[in-house]
């Protein structure tokens, strides 16, 4: 970055320097030759113009005091008269003056002499053949001239500190620009190495560095929060496939133990009935499990698994309490169900499914109380809740209740043939369906389940 700076600069630097040094003072050179040309022949018109010697004397003489020049009129080889300002000399020889010598050879072209104190003069020679005179005008250096050398001095010294500074600022304008750049080269190294927790932090004020630097731990951010997701799923992956492993391998070996039990001859009636029942349980504890795994499955793949409709959720409540209800009698629970007349959009059979489940579930883990099924319309929705006064859960369970396989009594939910798979269900349907299921519980008083529904007011087709 440097280098290439510098080259831009260099070549404009040195391009400028070239013009001042040669074109500058090549055009300045012309112009000074043009202007004591001209000046010349004015010079020379005006002794040609006088009539007399005196006459011409006299117009040298005040050319040369008031235009600060020096004048010399020579004939062949003598000069007639040599003034310069106020001086005036009269006669002298021609090979007196080095500037005369090549006067007839380097006619109209400047010859710089020094003076006598060795400043620079600017000579130029104008012959008249018609007369025979030769004329010699001497200019010190004109202040014009003076000032313009002085401005191609300044200019040179002026380019020579640009191209200092321009390598010092492109130097110092890197630092800021690499640095920022090997901060976050070695950063994003690090994180590339596993390090997936460092920030990238520049130490910058320009506004595209530190956009930079944020982007990219926004970036880093988002793959740590994959790489943990990805890391967290697969632990549960592996929980998943060792609980599946182990719900499965103990019904197959009970049925497998059965069924050689079945196999013996002597085995009375009675004990061959009670193995053959037993085997059946653990095979449709089986069904359910796969079926279950299954429901899972299609819940979380197909989308199009939820087909809405507009229905009497109060009616279907109803129906759920009337079909469960022998069930929490054969324990003297109280199933309670009284609402008044609501309708939600949703899948009917889902929302079914959910309902039992948590009835079920509120059943199996309560020994004496009431299980009540509760409908309130709250913001447009419909919530329904499921509460039972139950054993209940301390905190630690509430947050995995809902994962696969989990039980907070494994037990009691073996017991009542469970496969640790309907919270889960229950909690894919929900959020099928846009909405979150949560949970509360105490031990010792009970615990309470809650979704929410889209209510509709005048439902389309409601049933009858």
């Amino acid at each position: 970055m440097v280098l290439t700076f510098i080259f831009f600069v260099g070549i404009a630097v040195i391009a400028v320097t070239a013009y001042v040094l040669f074109v500058l003072r090549s055009e300045i050179g012309h112009a000074l030759n043009r202007t004591l040309v001209e000046q010349s022949q004015r010079i020379v018109f005006q002794v040609d113009q006088a009539s007399t010697a005196v006459d011409r004397q006299q117009v040298v003489a005040n050319i040369a005091r008031y235009a600060d020049m020096r004048i010399t009129v020579a004939f062949q080889d003598s000069v007639l008269w040599d003034a310069e300002g106020a001086r005036l000399a009269v006669g002298q020889l021609l090979s007196s003056e080095p500037a005369m010598k090549t006067s007839y050879i380097n006619e109209d072209e400047i010859i710089i002499h020094p003076n006598s104190v060795g400043e620079p003069v600017y000579y130029v020679t104008t012959h008249l053949p018609e007369t025979g005179f030769v004329i010699r005008v001497g200019q010190p250096t004109p202040p014009l001239l003076y000032l313009v050398n002085r401005m191609k001095t300044t200019l040179v010294v002026g380019m020579i500190m640009a191209l200092f500074l321009a390598l010092l600022g492109s130097w110092i304008a890197a630092q800021r620009v690499v640095s920022p750049l090997q901060r976050i080269r070695n950063s994003a190294r690090s994180i590339s190495e596993g390090n997936i927790d460092q920030k990238i932090q520049v130490d910058s004020r320009a506004t595209e560095f530190l956009d930079l630097a944020e982007s990219l731990n926004r970036m880093s951010d988002g793959y740590r929060e994959k790489i943990d997701e990805l890391q967290r799923m697969a632990k549960v992956q592996n929980e998943f496939i060792g609980n599946v492993s182990h719900e499965v391998r103990n019904p197959i070996f009970a049925v497998g133990g059965y069924l050689e039990a079945l196999a013996t001859s002597s085995l009375p009636e009675e004990q061959r009935r009670h193995y053959a029942r037993k085997a059946i349980l653990n095979l449709h504890r089986l069904n359910t499990l796969f079926n279950d795994l299954i429901e899972i499955a299609q819940l979380e793949y197909r989308e199009d698994i939820i087909r809405l409709d507009d229905f009497n959720l109060t009616e279907l409540v109803d129906d759920i309490a009337d079909t469960l209800r022998p069930k929490a009698e054969d324990k003297e629970l109280d199933l309670v169900a009284s609402n008044e007349t609501l309708f939600v959009s949703a899948d009917r059979n889902r929302i079914r499914q959910v309902i039992i489940n948590l009835v079920e579930n509120a059943i199996a883990y309560s020994d004496a109380g009431t299980i009540a099924i509760a409908l309130e319309p709250r913001n447009g929705k419909v919530c329904c809740t499921v509460t039972d006064t139950g054993k209940g859960m301390a905190p630690e369970h509430l947050a995995r209740v809902f994962e696969r396989f989990y039980r907070v009594d494994p037990d009691r939910s073996r017991k009542s043939g469970g496969t640790g798979l309907g919270l889960s269900i229950v909690k894919q349907i929900i959020q099928a369906h846009g909405e979150q299921i949560f949970v509360e519980s105490t031990p010792g008083v009970g615990t309470r389940f809650w979704f929410e529904l889209p209510a509709v007011f005048v439902p389309a087709a409601a049933p009858v």
